[in-house]
């Protein structure tokens, strides 16, 4: 989810969402439902009989395998591999035509997934209905994994009521779940928003085992300090309760939003949280006491796109501009940097591109962003929704995005992967992820969903695994599908 606007419960200046069209692949979007709205479409249908799921099996093509395997639309991904086991990995997605979200487990080393339901709580309304939206997936170092997403409740109309936080937990590698549920919004003048999930798995850390999860509250008026922003909610009992929210943006008053917000943890234990900030910024701020309290927002880049941006392969929804951010936890050179990657829209005719900065004094300073993508320059190609995991084993930056570069009208996506092992100075020539190209604008695509809006990576022991949203024309019966690939670096 990212869009904060449902037009019949909230009115907000335009001004503020949409900037003036910019030079490039695309034009800014005037963003005016949540990003869930499209999935209520197709639940709230008249005479729609949802797809029932299974475990399956894997379907895989070359490298590249099938996570999913499930007839029905299935988009927005994240993934992560077991600490000190790189033969299992959990990942999940959302669900486009049903209700819950889905979690995928592998214990072959991502050669075959099984697939499970992740729970939803009663609806709130008699004869209502509630669905998931908006996976992430972490480990903690004894042997649990973390599942957040949000849920939205709705009448039996399908207005909303309310919406609340969700994480899951599994001991036993993703096969089942037990929720937990928490910071409930009454009404859809106001929601939660985009969670994702990090867990502090640095023994020395005084706050080792902490599960945080970051997200934003939203509401119609924007200007009301107090009730929206950034927050983020911690668990100390292994998810079996969270805090309550605090901000990790500043409240000041007059219009302001983040979204995107993505927390990570540096090996002294502090808490950093980085966002796409309303005033074309991404941003970060910090905690040194276990996620209770956040300091003063630093600059790492300003943006030329304020939201999300109308490129070709994803016109429809709109590429939406967020950070992807992690630190490096080796004890290597580079051990207690900090490091996010995020797409923005260029003025000098390259499309989106793909930055990386870095961080040396825990937050207080950025380097100059750096181009990660390789393509050449002038062509327009576009290179969006980037994911980036720092390996623990040996602080290399992995980074994998959907890329344009093969199709001159910038239309099908492949994935490409980028590696940096000198700290985030430079990223070794691109690699081609998929065996085949996707094309979300024709030819019976999900076009209000299209890719959603992020994909996942996870990079643990030289394994790095990234996931994403595939319609290639092999799999176009089951419409989109997750699929994921093994690169080894050594």
């Amino acid at each position: 989810m990212r869009r904060f606007v449902w037009p019949l419960l909230v009115c907000i200046a335009s001004a503020v969402l949409v900037g003036g069209a910019l030079a490039g692949s695309g034009t800014t979007l005037n963003s005016s439902k949540p990003t869930w709205w499209e999935k209520l479409q197709h639940v709230s249908a008249t005479g729609l009989s949802p797809n029932e799921g299974g475990p399956g099996t894997s379907i895989q093509v070359g490298a590249n395998v099938d996570v999913s395997n499930e007839i029905g639309p299935q988009s927005e991904t994240s993934i992560a591999t077991k600490p000190g086991d790189p033969g299992t990995v959990v990942a999940g997605s959302n669900e486009i035509d049903r209700l819950p979200m889905r979690g995928y487990f592998s214990n072959d080393g991502g050669k075959s997934y099984g697939g499970v339901d992740l729970p939803l709580p009663d609806p709130t309304k008699s004869n209502g209905f509630d669905f998931g939206s908006d996976p992430g997936v972490a480990w903690d170092s004894l042997g649990n994994v973390y599942y957040s997403y949000i849920v939205v409740f709705f009448s039996s109309g399908g207005a909303v009521v309310g919406s609340e936080l969700a994480v899951a937990r599994s001991s036993d590698d993703g096969q089942t779940w037990t929720p937990t549920y928490w910071n409930f919004e009454n009404g859809g003048a106001k929601f939660n928003d985009k969670p994702m999930i990090t867990v502090d798995n640095n023994r020395a850390s005084p706050y080792f085992g902490t599960v945080y999860v970051a997200w934003d509250t939203t509401n119609g008026a924007q200007g009301k300090p107090s009730t929206t922003g950034v927050v983020v909610s911690r668990s100390t009992d292994h998810g079996t309760t969270f805090s309550t929210p605090v901000f990790a943006s500043a409240t000041h008053a007059g219009p302001h939003f983040g979204i995107g917000a993505d927390p990570f943890v540096a090996p002294d234990g502090t808490l950093h949280v980085a966002w796409h900030d309303q005033t074309n910024a991404i941003v970060e701020s910090s905690s040194t006491d276990g996620g209770q309290s956040f300091g003063a927002t630093h600059l790492i880049a300003s943006t030329n796109v304020s939201f999300d941006i109308a490129a070709p392969a994803e016109s429809t929804r709109g590429v939406l501009i967020y950070p992807s951010c992690d630190s490096d936890r080796s004890t290597g050179p580079n051990r207690g940097s900090l490091y996010c990657v995020w797409e923005d829209e260029t003025t000098t005719g390259d499309g989106l591109d793909v930055f990386s900065s870095r961080s040396t004094d825990g937050g207080q300073t950025w380097s100059s962003p750096l181009r990660v993508n390789d393509d050449a320059h002038g062509l327009a190609n576009d290179q969006f929704y980037q994911w980036l995991s720092v390996d623990p084993s040996n602080g290399s930056l992995n980074v994998s995005f959907y890329d344009t570069r093969l199709d001159p009208t910038h239309l099908s996506t492949n994935v490409y992967y980028a590696r940096s092992t000198d700290g985030g100075l430079s990223y070794s020539p691109n690699v081609r992820v998929t065996d085949a190209s996707t094309n979300e604008t024709c030819c019976g695509a999900q076009l209000g969903d299209q890719y959603g809006d992020y994909e996942g990576m996870s990079a643990v022991n030289g394994v790095v695994r990234p996931i994403w949203t595939d319609r290639r024309e092999a799999v176009q019966a089951l419409n989109e599908e997750v699929f994921s690939s093994t690169i080894r670096t050594r």
